[in-house]
């Protein structure tokens, strides 16, 4: 059997029914926006991780480049000692030949 409602209570339920449902939806609408919001951050970051990861191995793919680099320059500065040395003993052969 249907029990029988005054009219009144009737809308009184559906306005406080309706007033929820917008407070759902507004809440559910809030926290939505904070997920998108916080997806793009977390998305900009990761951007951003990727971005030095790869530095990082473009860096590390050079460091056998370095070692080579390292070597020969070691090799110069040996022979530019040796040329030092050399062109002191010049210097001073010379200054008791002309002095």
């Amino acid at each position: 059997m249907l029990a029988l409602v005054s009219e009144g209570a009737a809308y009184t339920v559906w306005w406080i029914s309706l007033g929820i449902g917008v407070v759902v939806i507004l809440v559910v609408a809030a926290l939505l926006t904070l997920i998108v919001r916080t997806a793009r951050q977390i998305e900009g970051a990761a951007a951003d991780i990727w971005t030095v990861g790869q530095r990082i191995a473009n860096n590390t793919v050079h460091i056998p480049l370095l070692r080579r680099t390292n070597q020969i320059v070691g090799g110069i500065l040996e022979r530019v000692s040796g040329i030092d040395e050399a062109t002191a003993r010049i210097e001073e052969h010379s200054r008791g030949q002309g002095g």
